[in-house]
């Protein structure tokens, strides 16, 4: 997790520009470097790092002497880029897994490099040779980049808004607006002497439908008629084993549900395969009791983790939501609940630990149909619409707040269920094969794995359980402190509820439909004015009986659906509805 900032064609001194581009040192705490370009005084490239890959030569903005022309800012990981040497003969400078981008690019151009890449990222490449700008994104939009390109010419970008809101201009008849780089694009600028940019050409290189154009897929691979349960094993371990590639140590978020469980329990395995010798640390956070805390723990035994339990209080979590809205740059309530426990256990992992590179089970609720809505959906086509929806959105909601949170705290999320092999072969899979099964959520992903010991039957077939709930004590819910809360914050007096209901007069874009969203929207307005349309909509489940207000809460099945409670049950004891080919 690094921090990216660029500027081209500033009418001023851009060096005076530079201190926007601190507002984003938290996600580089190792190093900080800025560079005016040669030739071209009115651009600057700043980066903050975070050094996982090569500490001695992995500096940016990164240049390499066969090609001193292009100049390189990215953020992510690639993790295809030894296999990208072998195959090219590329000349590697540095163990920088980055330095790939450069050697591609020069080989095919900037949408060939980006539809190479197997990995997450966010890159500004400068050629200065062909007076060039570029910038692209992962399909996914895992790592965060944002733009603004005025009519004057001038390009920024940033790894977050916050470091460039200050560089819009206004006048009476329009606003020059910050707004998210769009995942799975590449955008093209021609750049005059002056600095002065124009866009000329912005492709999608990839979406979540087509299958990755890299060849390195695992050779075991079949069919999906033939054995798509292992299938499924198979790629989404090699997904895990790639995320391996660290020089610094490892940890893993885990909350005793499926997807962080699954996560912990194969980077243990392939860790232990690969010799690697310090132990892998795991991290829960909730009040004591909670049913996360309990579960995370049985399988931080079940795997042999070094485990860490993160205290939680709710009175903890009120008092640090103008932090967590403020590094979020989202008033999303279903994204501003669960950021602010993330963010509680990032900090801890920071201060308390050697760890930066974190791993999570971010990416699997939307790729395998998880949250309990899915179990209402009125067909498989339906389903499968929904989930395609939330994976091309997932972006502006959960996969920013896994981004910010840890960023904030100078970490590195890793993220194996979005990768582009799994998630391209998991989406191939009959839509029928993909829904829930005998009232059981991720059905196909939880059978893909059962009989192979990875996990106890009771994780492994564990109902999924909104984040709020997880993290809670039996007397109290998070949520309902959340709503308490707010409800004292806005209007506290039951008299008047004047300022409430002007809600709609006061923020006419995704009006607030609870005094908490009202109160999350006013913080926002506070430190990003005049962004709301950042995010497109309220993220709210559908088919459910009241879709009008968010939802964290442990959804009730209907019934004749399938597995009764006592079935599931049974299913966590161990009693199997069947066991994957090994």
């Amino acid at each position: 997790m690094c921090g990216i900032w660029a500027v081209f064609g500033s009418d001023g001194n851009v060096s005076e520009l530079y201190h926007n581009a601190w507002k984003i040192a938290h996600r580089g705490p190792d190093s900080s470097r800025m560079e005016n370009i040669i030739h071209f005084k009115s651009c600057c490239l700043a980066f903050h790092r975070l050094a996982i890959m090569d500490d001695v030569f992995g500096e940016q903005p990164m240049r390499v002497r066969a090609y001193p022309h292009i100049w390189l800012l990215y953020n992510g990981e690639i993790y295809n880029f030894r296999l990208l040497q072998k195959q090219f003969d590329f000349q590697y400078l540095t163990e920088c897994d980055g330095e790939a981008i450069i050697h591609l690019y020069a080989q095919g151009g900037a949408e060939y490099a980006a539809s190479m890449l197997d990995g997450v990222f966010a890159f500004c490449l400068l050629d200065t040779a062909a007076k060039k700008v570029f910038l692209g994104r992962d399909t996914h939009g895992v790592r965060p980049m944002f733009k603004l390109c005025r009519e004057d010419s001038f390009l920024a970008i940033c790894s977050e808004a916050k470091g460039i809101l200050e560089l819009e201009q206004a006048d009476n008849n329009h606003k020059e607006e910050t707004v998210p780089f769009l995942p799975g694009y590449v955008e093209s600028y021609d750049l005059a002497p002056s600095g002065k940019v124009t866009l000329r050409q912005f492709t999608q290189f990839h979406s979540i439908e087509r299958k990755p154009k890299w060849s390195d897929i695992p050779l075991a691979i079949q069919p999906h008629g033939e054995d798509m349960y292992a299938n499924i094993r198979i790629l989404f371990t090699d997904a895990v084993k790639k995320r391996l590639v660290s020089h610094r140590p490892l940890g893993c978020l885990l909350s005793g549900g499926l997807d962080s469980s699954l996560v912990a329990a194969l980077v243990v395995k392939l860790a232990r395969e690969a010799d690697i010798q310090y132990p892998l640390q795991t991290y829960t956070i909730g009040v004591d009791g909670s049913s996360d805390t309990r579960a995370a723990r049985q399988v931080a035994k079940h795997i042999g983790s070094e485990h860490h339990e993160v205290p939680f209080c709710p009175d903890e979590g009120t008092a640090i939501l103008e932090d967590v809205i403020y590094s979020l740059e989202s008033y999303d309530v279903n994204t501003v609940r669960p950021a602010v426990c993330m963010y509680l256990i990032s900090r801890y992992i920071r201060e308390q630990t050697d760890r930066v590179v974190i791993f999570s089970g971010e990416g699997s609720d939307e790729l395998t149909q998880g949250y309990l809505y899915f179990h209402q959906q009125p067909s498989a086509k339906e389903g499968d619409e929904e989930g395609r929806r939330l994976l091309k959105d997932l972006y502006l909601y959960d996969v920013l707040r896994a981004d910010r949170m840890t960023a904030a705290h100078g970490l590195e999320l890793r993220v194996p269920f979005l990768d582009h092999h799994f998630t391209s072969y998991y989406l191939s899979l009959p839509a029928e094969a993909r829904c829930p099964k005998l009232g059981i959520e991720k059905y196909l992903l939880r059978k893909a794995f059962d009989g192979t010991g990875l996990l106890p039957p009771k994780i492994l077939w564990r109902q999924k359980e909104g984040f709020g709930e997880g993290v809670s004590s039996r007397k109290k819910s998070w949520l309902d402190s959340l709503t308490e809360f707010a409800n004292e914050k806005v209007n506290p007096s039951s008299v008047d509820d004047t300022e409430f209901r002007c809600a709609e007069e006061l923020f006419p874009f995704n009006p607030p439909k609870t005094k908490e969203a009202f109160y999350y929207r006013q913080i926002f307005e506070k430190r990003f004015p005049g962004h709301a349309r950042w995010i497109p909509y309220a993220w709210l489940p559908k088919w459910d009986e009241d879709t009008s207000a968010p939802s964290g809460r442990v959804q009730t099945i209907r019934q004749g659906t399938g597995f009764t409670k006592a079935g599931r049950k049974s299913l966590e004891e161990g009693s199997s509805p069947g066991v994957a080919k090994s």
